[in-house]
């Protein structure tokens, strides 16, 4: 069963911004209903080029309508430079987490936006622009360019990983070992460039999960935190979601909750998972 946030769960169930601009300053779609995901995207933007509304329609599961809902939330009141540093991670993060396997709900915003801003500046020929390429897995439509660039971005490795942020492999299968082929070819350009990762970390149990992140807090986060008067105690960890509190100096610092992202949840995303996201509570 999926873990899901409280925060998602709102989104679903309360979307925001669905509906239609009249007459948007750009207009586009991405995923296709015949593959069980698909994303329109409306803009409207002042002669400074800040969005001043954004819309959607969006045909998917829950995540996709809570990722959505999500990227109009971010984007409204921003200029195209700053919303095109939003990336999907931005947005599974801004609901407090995405179950691996929903992972290309976010990823689905994020090429709506991408579109939308190469559109508007005239990147491409038109809003029906397609990524080129060959079919890869014929039950979601995705291409072997898209998987290339997937896995090259994000050091995917895994088939299920691959899986997780486009759904290609995810039907009847038989396109596994054409992906396993494109993860080999990309690993091994990486890495004749140079370029190439560390191994992802294992998956990890819950047990494990928190087991790492009291061990981090305990001999990473906390020594410095006490050094100023201040530390900080585990409360407890929800999938991906960790609740802490901060003791001492650091409970009525001004800077509190810079501390709280900026040390604690940086230093969880070097040691532990990238996916976390530490949230403040009193107890």
């Amino acid at each position: 069963m999926w873990e899901y946030s409280e925060k998602l769960k709102d989104h679903f169930y309360n979307p925001r911004n669905v509906g239609e601009i009249e007459n948007p300053d750009v207009e586009v779609q991405v995923g296709s209903l015949t593959c069980g995901d698909a994303l329109r995207l409306m803009l409207k933007l002042d002669e400074h080029q800040r969005i001043v509304d954004a819309k959607f329609q969006t045909f998917g599961c829950g995540s996709a309508i809570a990722s959505a809902s999500a990227l109009t939330e971010m984007i409204i009141g921003k200029t195209l430079d700053e919303a095109a540093r939003i990336t999907h991670r931005d947005i599974a993060e801004y609901l407090g987490g995405l179950p691996e396997e929903k992972i290309h709900c976010s990823v689905m915003g994020h090429e709506a936006l991408e579109k939308a801003i190469a559109l508007y500046r005239g990147e491409r020929a038109s809003e029906e622009d397609l990524e080129e390429g060959r079919i890869v897995c014929r039950c979601f439509g995705v291409t072997d360019t898209k998987i290339r660039r997937i896995v090259k971005e994000n050091r995917l490795r895994t088939v299920q990983e691959v899986t997780n942020y486009t759904k290609a492999g995810g039907g009847c299968m038989s396109c596994h070992p054409q992906i396993e082929d494109i993860i080999a070819e990309v690993w091994g350009e990486l890495r004749e460039k140079g370029e190439e990762a560390a191994a992802p970390r294992p998956r990890l149990t819950n047990i494990q999960k928190i087991a790492m992140i009291q061990e981090a807090l305990e001999k990473e986060i906390a020594p410095a935190l006490r050094a100023d008067g201040g530390d900080v105690e585990l409360i407890d960890v929800d999938g991906d979601r960790v609740q802490v509190a901060l003791r001492g100096a650091c409970a009525d610092c001004p800077a509190s909750k810079l501390t709280v992202k900026s040390v604690i949840e940086a230093k969880l995303h070097e040691l532990v998972s990238d996916s976390l996201v530490v949230e403040e509570v009193e107890a």
